[in-house]
């Protein structure tokens, strides 16, 4: 329980109306996109500026109260969850986008700047920022960075450590510091930039990032290979790519996927498929128009039974929401969605999606696979309900064995969502021992007291 007179003092660096205590908020600030980690903080606090996270951040740190920094909470690691209660700060009213720079193709922006609405203002300049998140009408750039986020376009762009030039971060000591910079090359020091990308939180607070943009591609052209078999499906992803063929997006939809899109939202989408392969080409038009061409050429040769090229964007349009929905199809048929994103090498997708499918059956799981497949990152879920304790420890037991497949074919625990409390008891028994101490050292050198989103990562 937090003191009073810690309250006091939230109130006196941010105002009484941005520190919330009610039982609402507790709620409200208890849960992020997953269906089974929930914990209240015992408040919840709005900062505006640097300065006044600095000194949240100083007090904590002498009082040893947990801080859980928070952007939108649309992350599905249980990474923002505040798992030891405590302060969640919220950093979604600093959200300004401060500075276009379209000479130098780059973007200074705060950390509550949600990502759709930064797409929408560098639109209006020809720019992007190519890190695409699903999660994208609500996930905030602060969030984006401290997960490393993806999304379908990484294939051909990379993910958002690509795309991060430098930073401003308050420490979990209360310091604020400035790293990197605004050029594409610098190798001044230690590359500590990198360090709080992907450190889900738990090293310090985001408070201002200078990104790196790209001009918005002339054309765009959309495919959809329809496989009766969804591991062929995963053979054609690297069939297309060994031809020299890199879209801007490669993504899968099983079986299940599908007919759960189109009864929530019909498209047109084929039901009887086993699977379907969205590709999205970008670029100059004369080479959208070849690379789609032969798209079309290899998935039949390597199994499509139908390829459909979007006869216009509105069309494409159609096929790229039925991906977006993909989530909500799922985590809408059952009181609790366990969901992966383990990642293998390209050539490994068949053998991954066979291995669901073997898991599945063996534990009696109802289960679907969609997800990035054009960089190897698969999101296979199982559907259980948390209150039904025998069919959820078996649906415990299959994900566990499909995230042991996944690092047994080369891959990785995740590719996108972090480690968060999903995957703590994986995370040991998958990475080098040595590295595992190095990040320990690293995060009691930054955080002696331990009070920046404990309960993270480590078991």
């Amino acid at each position: 329980m937090i003191k009073e007179s810690v309250l006091t003092e939230l109130q006196k660096i941010v105002g009484n109306e941005q520190v919330l205590t009610t039982p609402e908020a507790k709620k409200a600030y208890s849960y992020d996109g997953t269906t089974n980690w929930v914990h209240e903080p015992d408040v919840v606090v709005f900062p505006k500026t640097a300065e006044e996270i600095s000194e949240i951040v100083k007090l904590a740190n002498r009082e040893k109260v947990p801080v859980t920094p928070r952007g939108g909470g649309t992350n599905v690691s249980g990474g923002s969850v505040p798992w030891l209660g405590g302060i969640v700060l919220c950093t979604t009213k600093m959200n300004n986008i401060l500075k276009i720079d379209k000479e130098n193709l780059t973007a200074t922006v705060e950390p509550g700047v949600v990502l759709q609405d930064l797409t929408l203002r560098l639109a209006s300049d020809g720019l992007f920022f190519p890190p695409d998140p699903q999660s994208f009408f609500g996930a905030t750039i602060g969030g984006i960075i401290a997960e490393n986020a993806g999304g379908p376009a990484c294939v051909k762009y990379g993910v958002t450590k690509q795309y991060i030039l430098g930073l401003q971060v308050v420490l979990p000591t209360g310091e604020i510091v400035n790293l990197g910079g605004r050029t594409i090359k610098n190798v001044v020091g230690y590359d500590l930039l990198h360090l709080f990308i992907s450190s889900e939180g738990t090293l310090g607070v985001i408070t201002k990032a200078e990104l790196k943009l790209n001009p918005l591609p002339q054309a765009r052209k959309t495919s959809m290979a329809v496989y009766n078999d969804v591991a062929m499906a995963g053979e054609s992803v690297f069939r297309v790519l060994e031809n020299g063929v890199i879209p801007a997006k490669i993504e899968l939809l099983d079986n299940w996927v599908i007919n759960r899109i189109e009864e929530m939202m019909p498209l047109g989408l084929p039901k009887d498929a086993d699977a379907v392969l969205l590709f999205e080409c970008d670029g100059i038009p004369e080479a959208v128009e070849k690379e789609t061409e032969k798209i079309v050429e290899i998935t039949k040769k390597y199994g499509a039974i139908d390829v459909r090229v979007a006869k216009d964007q509105d069309e494409a349009n159609k096929y790229w929401m039925a991906r977006r929905a993909g989530f909500a199809a799922v985590f809408g048929k059952a009181p609790t969605v366990l969901s992966e994103d383990v990642t293998v090498p390209r050539g490994n997708i068949p053998a991954l999606i066979r291995k669901v499918k073997e898991i599945s059956k063996k534990y009696d799981m109802e289960n679907c696979v969609l997800g990035h497949a054009g960089d190897g990152n698969l999101h296979p879920s199982v559907l259980t309900d948390i209150k039904n304790k025998e069919h959820y420890e078996r649906a415990v037991k299959a994900i566990e064995e499909i995230i042991e497949s996944a690092v047994e074919l080369g891959g990785v625990l995740s590719g996108e969502h972090g480690i968060g409390l999903e995957k703590q008891k994986f995370f040991r028994r998958t990475m080098d021992p040595v590295a595992v101490e190095l990040m320990k050292k690293i995060k009691a050198l930054l955080d002696p007291n331990n009070i920046m989103n404990p309960g993270k990562i480590w078991d």
